[in-house]
C-alpha cells in the first residue's frame, strides 16, 4: 500500500509538472481554435519549444509511474491520489509563471483536493480483479466514447474558461480510459509479455492515450489552468473509480459513510464555485511569462503595473 501511495504521488507531482511547462509552451496558441486538426499543427511548432518538450518527456514518466503504481494496486485508489496534483501544479507553476495565484484560487484548489480526499478515504474502494470481468471493456468502451465526444463537441463551441474546462474533462475520462487500460495490460502481464502483446489492450491504451493527449492540449490552449487542471485531475478520478467498479469489481464503502462522502462532494462543489469566480481563471497567472522569453526589468515592470 504504501509503494502504491509513493509511486501515485510522485505520478502525480510528474503530470502537474507536465501540464504547467506545456501550458507554458501552449499559452501563446490560446486563442485559436481547439479542433484536433489544429492541435496537431500546432504541436508541429511546439516540438521546437523546450518547455513543451520537457513537459511531454514527464508525461511519458507519468505514465510509467502510473503504470507501476497501478500494477500493486487498485485503479480506485491509484488514480484519486493523482488529485494531488492540484496542488503540485500550483506549487510549479508560481515557479515557472513567477507569479502567485490569488487566495481565493488557493482555497478554491484545496477545497477540491480535500473534498475529493475525504469523499474518497471515505469510500474507502476495495481492490478488485486484476483484470475486467470478460464482456464489459466493449460496453465501456462505447459510455466513455460517448461522453467524450460530447464534450468534446460542446468545447468546440464556447471560449474562454469554459472550454478549456470542457475539453479538460473530455480528456480527463479519456485520461480515465486510459488509466483503465493500463490496469488491464499490467493484470495481464504474468501471462508474459510476448502474449499480451499479441492481444487488444496495449494497443487501445496506446491509442485512447494519444487521444487523451490531443485533448488535453486542446484544454491547455483554450484557457488557463485554473479553468482546465480541476476538471481534467477531479475528471480523471471520478471517471477511475466508476470503470473499478464497472469493470474491475472495486466497491466503494456505503452505510454510516455517506455523510463524510457527502461532505466530500459538498467540498467539492464550494471550492469549483469558488474556482469560477477567482480571478485567477480570468486574470490568467500562466498566461503572462508566455509572450516573453525572459524576466527582463522591463517585463517586470510590467507585471507589476498588470497585477
Amino acid at each position: 500500500m504504501v509503494l502504491t501511495v509513493v509511486l501515485a504521488l510522485f505520478a502525480a507531482l510528474s503530470n502537474a509538472a507536465a501540464s504547467v511547462l506545456q501550458r507554458r509552451a501552449a499559452a501563446q496558441d490560446e486563442n485559436r481554435a481547439g479542433a484536433v486538426h489544429t492541435v496537431v499543427r500546432s504541436l508541429l511548432r511546439l516540438v521546437r519549444d523546450r518547455y513543451w518538450v520537457g513537459g511531454a518527456a514527464l508525461l511519458a514518466l507519468t505514465t510509467v509511474l502510473q503504470a507501476a503504481a497501478l500494477a500493486v494496486g487498485s485503479l480506485a485508489v491509484v488514480q484519486p491520489l493523482m488529485a494531488s496534483e492540484l496542488l503540485f501544479t500550483l506549487m510549479v507553476g508560481s515557479v515557472v509563471f513567477h507569479r502567485r495565484p490569488d487566495l481565493r484560487t488557493w482555497l478554491a484548489f484545496v477545497a477540491l483536493a480535500v473534498g475529493l480526499a475525504l469523499f474518497l478515504g471515505a469510500a474507502a474502494p476495495s481492490a478488485g480483479h486484476d483484470t475486467a470481468t470478460p464482456g464489459r471493456w466493449g460496453w465501456a468502451g462505447l459510455a466513455l466514447f460517448a461522453v467524450v465526444t460530447a464534450l468534446a463537441s460542446i468545447g468546440s463551441l464556447v471560449r474562454g474558461a469554459p472550454r478549456a474546462a470542457l475539453f479538460g474533462s473530455a480528456s480527463a475520462v479519456a485520461f480515465g480510459g486510459t488509466a483503465g487500460l493500463l490496469k488491464e495490460v499490467t493484470g495481464r502481464l504474468p501471462q508474459g509479455v510476448g502474449v499480451v502483446l499479441t492481444q487488444w489492450p496495449p494497443y487501445a491504451t496506446a491509442v485512447v492515450g494519444m487521444i487523451s493527449f490531443l485533448l488535453l492540449q486542446s484544454a491547455l490552449r483554450a484557457g488557463t489552468l485554473a479553468a482546465s487542471q480541476p476538471a481534467l485531475t477531479l475528471g480523471d478520478a471520478l471517471t477511475s473509480v466508476a470503470l473499478g467498479w464497472a469493470l474491475f469489481g472495486e466497491q466503494i464503502a456505503l452505510g454510516l459513510r455517506v455523510l463524510p462522502e457527502l461532505i466530500g462532494v459538498a467540498l467539492i462543489g464550494l471550492g469549483s464555485v469558488g474556482l469560477a469566480r477567482a480571478p485567477s481563471v480570468h486574470g490568467a497567472w500562466d498566461t503572462v511569462p508566455a509572450a516573453r522569453d525572459g524576466p527582463g526589468p522591463g517585463s517586470r515592470a510590467q507585471e507589476r503595473r498588470g497585477s
